[in-house]
């Protein structure tokens, strides 16, 4: 059988690589690639050969058609669909979608490539190399080669920087590196002593030629300049001589400004007025009022915003020097502020004696007052789909100082699709009234220098929860804390207090007579009083597109009564639990870490992983985690191939319980492992594979539940599943399928837990116990 299949997969291999010149024009050849050789010489090492072969065979153009396991596929997918009649339908998909037009000899030019080779060498110090260009014909197929003898590698013997007493030539040579004479800056660098932990400068002593690296360090001292005040500067101004007859492949290089470059160009500029439009309009007049307040000038604001609005968000003041990394803080700060539609600025020489620039800034405002209308679709990991209306209102500068305040109003249904009966459903409803304001408010003085306004944010909210046949909570939130970015990838959120007050009524004696029989449902029911600090820190740089390599993570702790408890001596072991309004208050310390971490194989194709760490520990006036604030696992962002809540904790089996709803398994530790290959199918389409992993535990031993505390063998607990699914992704809108089954159930007897082996889709009881259906909104992480 296998011998019958390997002859079927040759005879495809050579079907298909005959049939691949079917559409190459006659008098034409099917280009198969390019060789680069770089040839075997003293003049370099091997090490350097191969480095540059290397780099070398990445430069020709075109590339030739692409090959997986020597399949030109996409050539063959194109052949396959021939001449399709017409424009549209399944062959010119095929044919336009999965297929590639061949690639052409004639499409190659050899001088070019050849030249492409020449240049590089060159360009990276390889000054003596010598290329030669030549083809090769196989059939109707054709490749070109290419030879490279490359001359020994030029180094920098010596860096020359400016040594005039000029304000520009000290400018630049102050930028060589740290700490350089800043009164005359000499700067005539011959510099194999320079301390390297002190050099800025990416040219170096010792280091190979390198085109590239000289058009860096024009850049890089434009941008060192710009931060000096040197606003009309730019890396054209920059010349970079290079002398290789100082030595036996050696070169020295001399940094100087052209003579050519502008006065102005050469000229340090401060700044005189600094003028604020905070209404602007194109279409309107705004220069009817006038108001000055410090260093600024207000055109046109008419009482719409308090002066110190601007004070707290521009960077520079009056005979600041210029400097562009003030400038862009003050634009992103202008929008992050999040009142205005427009924000533009412009520098213009003023008027007066010296050197200095005028700062204009035109801000358009967004409208001040608004109101929206959600209706939304719902899923969520516990079964339940619904609707839900939502009405916000936000007022954009409420007290004049580009405030945001928001009232919503929400309320909706979610109906059950899973357990053992159905009608359990859920009617919901509740507001929230938040307040941020642009700024720290604290009887401390607090300033952030980033680019982005910090805020002070206040929330207060109520929520009113009907379960059917079950019982009903009513929850009243609040929290009062600041939200800050150090940078675009940095983010703090520290609440000084959070306050949660829950309170259950209605409870049925459906759900009494289950809380009998299944002791932990009665968390649900009880009383919580939760209030104490918050932190949460965020770090990302997943909007670098370009990175193969992106990570995430979000860490945070959660503190309930602490304070509390340690001011009153609370110590429910010894039975001096303290309440307030006749409510025990909950005392825990919480702790969680999420880690993701995305691969890009291509623009098409990448493999994203998470993993969740978390731990909960109650002392003090609690014996236990409230079981709003413990952690749960399963569903459909989460372990995908186990029902949301129903693993756990640990090998606890939460089947055997008998309830007539939905279990709700909670513990203390979590861990959780996600790994998913996510690729393009076509167009909106995109596919996935994935597998996720673990499992929740407690901390303290429950003798109701066997084999839910927290060891150190908790490995052996660990649950598995493994899928496929597909997103269809709108844009606007990302619908989530995905079609799971466990391979590993910790709540099995050890040694049966993996079950692989059992994998029986053919089997319908099979399907029934194992494969579970998912439809979500959005991607799971």
């Amino acid at each position: 059988m296998i011998r019958k299949l390997c002859y079927i997969v040759v005879l495809v291999l050579f079907a298909t690589a005959c049939n691949s010149t079917k559409f190459v024009p006659e008098g034409d050849l099917l280009y198969t690639g390019a060789t680069v050789k770089v040839v075997k010489d003293s003049n370099i090492t091997n090490k350097q050969r191969k480095l540059l072969q290397a780099k070398l065979k990445e430069i020709p153009r075109p590339l030739p058609n692409k090959k997986f396991l020597g399949v030109r596929y996409k050539l063959f997918f194109y052949n396959l669909a021939g001449e399709p009649k017409k424009e549209k339908g399944f062959r010119h998909w095929l044919k336009t979608s999965l297929g590639e037009a061949p690639v052409l000899f004639s499409q190659v030019d050899l001088e070019y490539n050849r030249s492409l080779l020449q240049n590089f060498s060159e360009n990276n110090g390889y000054f003596n190399t010598r290329t030669s260009a030549d083809s090769t014909r196989h059939g109707r197929r054709a490749t070109a080669e290419y030879k490279v003898n490359a001359g020994k590698q030029y180094k920098i013997k010596s860096v020359e920087f400016p040594s005039d007493s000029s304000v520009i030539g000290k400018a630049v040579a102050r930028t060589y590196k740290r700490g350089s004479d800043k009164t005359t800056g000499r700067q005539n660098i011959k510099d194999k002593k320079a301390k390297p932990g002190r050099v800025r400068s990416l040219l170096k002593v010792g280091d190979p030629y390198s085109l590239d690296n000289i058009k860096l360090e024009r850049k890089r001292i434009d941008t060192r300049l710009k931060e000096k005040g040197f606003y009309y500067f730019n890396e054209d101004y920059i010349l970079v001589q290079v002398d290789s007859t100082v030595g036996k492949y050696e070169v020295d290089l001399k940094v100087k400004v052209k003579d050519e470059a502008p006065v102005a160009a050469k000229t340090p500029y401060k700044i005189n007025r600094i003028i604020i439009y905070p209404n602007y309009s194109i279409n309107n007049d705004t220069m009817k009022t006038y108001e000055k307040y410090k260093d600024l000038r207000i055109i046109g604001n008419d009482g719409l915003f308090k002066p110190r609005v601007w004070d707290r968000t521009l960077y520079f003041k009056r005979n600041d020097l210029y400097n562009r990394t003030n400038h862009n803080l003050t634009l992103n700060r202008l929008v992050n502020l999040g009142t205005f539609k427009f924000v533009k600025n412009q520098f213009k020489e003023s008027d007066t004696i010296g050197n200095y620039l005028d700062a204009y800034y035109y801000l358009t405002p967004l409208e001040r007052k608004s109101i929206r209308v959600e209706i939304l679709a719902k899923t969520n990991s516990a079964n339940y789909t619904g609707s839900e209306l939502k009405i916000n209102w936000s007022n954009r500068n409420t007290f004049h100082g580009a405030e945001l305040l928001t009232i919503s109003t929400f309320g909706g249904v979610e109906v059950q699709l899973g357990g053992k009966n159905n009608g359990f459903n859920v009617f919901r409803y509740g507001g929230e009234a938040s307040l941020t304001w642009p700024r720290f408010i604290s009887p401390f003085r607090l300033k952030s220098s980033s680019g982005f306004v910090p805020r002070t944010n206040a929330t207060i909210g109520y929520e009113f929860q009907n379960r059917m046949k079950l019982y009903s909570l009513q929850t009243f939130k609040g929290s009062f804390g600041y939200g800050w970015k150090e940078d675009v990838r940095k983010e703090h959120q520290l609440n000084i207090t959070e306050i949660s007050y829950v309170r259950p009524q209605n409870v049925t004696d459906l759900y009494q007579e289950q809380v009998d029989l299944n002791p932990s449902l009665k968390h649900v029911i009880e009383k919580q009083l939760i209030f104490g600090p918050t932190y949460y820190f965020t770090y990302t740089n997943e909007m670098n597109q370009r990175r193969k390599n992106t990570f995430y993570y979000k860490g945070g702790i959660d503190l309930s009564g602490n304070i509390a408890g340690l001011v009153t001596g609370a110590d429910i072991k010894k039975g001096d639990t303290i309440k307030i309004f006749d409510i025990a208050f909950s005392q825990f310390v919480k702790i969680q870490n999420e880690f993701k971490h995305t691969y890009k194989f291509n623009k098409t194709s990448l493999l994203k992983s998470r993993i969740i760490i978390g731990a909960a520990f109650a002392y003090g006036n609690s014996d236990e985690i409230p079981f709003s604030k413990q952690f749960f696992i399963g569903g459909t962002n989460s372990l995908r191939a186990f029902r949301s809540r129903s693993l756990g904790p640990g090998s606890y089996d939460g089947s055997n319980e008998v309830s007539e709803f939905i279990p709700d398994q909670s513990g203390d530790v979590k861990l959780e492992f996600n790994t998913e290959y996510r690729t393009d199918i076509y167009k909106f389409i995109k596919g996935a594979l994935f597998l996720d992993a673990g499992n929740i535990w407690l901390i303290n031993k429950d003798i109701d539940k066997p084999g839910s505390q927290f060891t150190k063998d908790f490995m052996k607990d660990i649950a598995v599943g493994i899928g496929a699914g597909l997103r269809f992704d709108f844009s606007f809108l990302v619908l989530r399928t995905d079609l799971a089954f466990p391979i590993r159930k910790p709540f099995l007897p050890n040694g049966q837990r993996w079950v692989l082996d059992e994998v029986n889709f053919g089997s319908g009881s099979w399907r029934k116990s194992n494969l579970l259906f998912n439809l979500a909104i959005g991607y799971p992480f």
